[in-house]
């Protein structure tokens, strides 16, 4: 018996031997200069910030795509204490109150470490954008040192927090206005906007007019409506590519005489929105104007007098245009549902002379020299309590994808037809399904050319890029004429 024990020690003791034989697998590094590490880009960059407001953060990631270890004496960022950025390697913070530097990094052979980036611009009072710059070091064990340069470009701006207009106000400035909350034209005040004002809206915060805007842009100094995220959700999209940054302007029902001249309204969650008013007075006159990836209703027209011209709604995840009751009129308008994140879009027009069990009596809904179309089959829709057929609406010199019709209100329509196209998208000049990317400018191609009317041409004699829609004898449907490439 203590012939087994002894042996059975015997075994115990080789394999635990054996254990730490096993688990002595402590890496082996190298000094060897021409061993260095890989990065993931030479350059990490950050679209324009806002000054004073943080930035998101940059990732890097650094290999070692050596067979041994490398060690690493020290990170840094070569402006130490002045440095704007923050940077964090692998849990280790780059403190500038320290210097910024951090030291004694391992990475054994064939792995990785992550870098974290991030920056806040100091303000510096001036209308242009202007740049900054900073050098990450990694020198390594060896001598050798590596570098990853950090760039970014600032921009002034002017923070509006729930800001209220309770006066008559003009606004003219180079620099963005960021908004938070809400921007609030008070009831009796007008505010007049100027070419090329740039308004950044936080999230959620919205545009709600109780008095009268007045917005003045121009075709090559619009006015911007969009959110204040100037960075990007993946390296090919920036987040002012994506519908829902903010929330919209609503007018509302005491609201007369706006205007909406050349405003790119964008990435909102819902576009414009009229309530319910007295159609004894304009309440809208929305002109040579885009409103473009939404995440609701594009232009929700609520019983109340409206004119839209020269404009393109597209891409909304509601309606693309809602019209319910009241007096509006569309003339050379492009009206395109293509809206790419949900499958489950609206239609491209709705028109109805009720909503929510309340009655809104139609009283003029007329559409000339206008495209509609989109992804489905019938994007022109409606709902009607309309027996006697004496609703006044009317669609004119238009091309419609919706289904053909003899109902005389419907005039020299050319229709859109689902088995004889592309899906709609053959009409545009630019269609990038994969970054997002729309130009509803008309193709060559496109059934719309020459389909409209010369007589409604001439109330609206140029289009959206100043191009003579009278040169010929049939402009063409939409907001765009056809304009051949060289």
């Amino acid at each position: 018996m203590r012939r087994n024990y002894m042996s059975l020690l015997a075994s115990m003791l080789f394999g635990l031997a054996g254990v730490f034989v096993a688990c002595d697998d402590a890496p082996d590094f190298t000094s060897d200069s021409g061993a260095v590490l890989t990065f993931s880009t030479d350059t990490i960059k950050f679209d324009t910030v806002i000054t004073t407001v943080g930035s998101s953060t940059r990732q890097l990631m650094a290999y070692n795509h050596n067979r041994k270890g490398l060690r690493i004496a020290s990170v840094s960022l070569q402006k130490g204490y002045a440095t704007p950025f923050r940077v964090n390697v692998d849990g280790s913070y780059l403190e500038p109150e320290s210097g910024a530097r951090a030291f004694d990094f391992e990475v054994w052979g064939g792995d990785s470490i992550r870098v974290f980036a991030e920056v806040t611009v100091p303000a510096k009072m001036q209308d242009e954008p202007f740049s900054l710059t900073d050098t990450l070091l990694f020198q390594l064990e060896s001598g050798v040192t590596q570098r990853v340069i950090l760039s970014a470009v600032g921009q002034d701006a002017y923070m509006w927090h729930g800001k209220i207009i309770s006066a008559d106000t003009t606004v003219q400035s180079v620099r963005p206005i960021v908004v938070y909350d809400s921007l609030v034209v008070a009831r009796g005040a007008t505010l007049t906007v100027s070419p090329g004002v740039r308004f950044f809206f936080h999230d959620n915060a919205v545009m709600k007019v109780y008095g009268t805007v007045l917005v003045n842009g121009t075709h090559d100094r619009p006015v911007v409506f969009r959110g204040d995220r100037t960075d990007n959700l993946f390296d090919y999209l920036p987040y002012d590519n994506t519908p829902s940054r903010w929330g919209g302007i609503m007018l509302d029902r005491d609201s007369y005489g706006n205007v909406f001249n050349y405003a790119d309204i964008h990435s909102a969650t819902f576009g414009i929105r009229c309530d319910s008013a007295s159609t004894d007075e304009l309440k809208l006159t929305l002109a040579n104007s885009v409103l473009h990836n939404i995440g609701g209703e594009g232009l929700g027209l609520y019983h109340c007098k409206a004119e839209v011209r020269n404009t393109q709604v597209s891409n909304t995840l509601g309606h693309c245009v809602s019209v319910v009751g009241g007096w509006v009129e569309f003339l050379h308008c492009t009206l395109a549902q293509f809206y790419p994140w949900d499958a489950m879009r609206g239609d491209a027009l709705y028109l109805s002379n009720e909503w929510m069990s309340v009655p809104y009596p139609m009283q003029h809904a007329h559409f000339l020299n206008c495209l509609v179309t989109g992804y489905g089959d019938d994007v022109v829709t409606g709902r009607f309590d309309d027996p006697d057929g004496l609703l006044d609406y009317c669609f004119s010199h238009c091309l419609l994808r919706t289904v053909e019709t003899d109902d005389p209100r419907f005039v020299n329509v050319v229709y859109d037809l689902p088995e004889t196209d592309g899906g709609g998208k053959e009409h545009f000049k630019r269609f990038d399904t994969d970054n997002f990317l729309y130009d509803f400018r008309l193709d060559s191609l496109s059934a719309a050319r020459g389909v409209g009317s010369l007589q409604w041409a001439e109330r609206c004699p140029v289009d959206y890029d100043g191009t003579d829609r009278l040169a010929d004898e049939a402009p063409d449907a939409g907001c765009y004429e056809f304009v051949a490439q060289p």
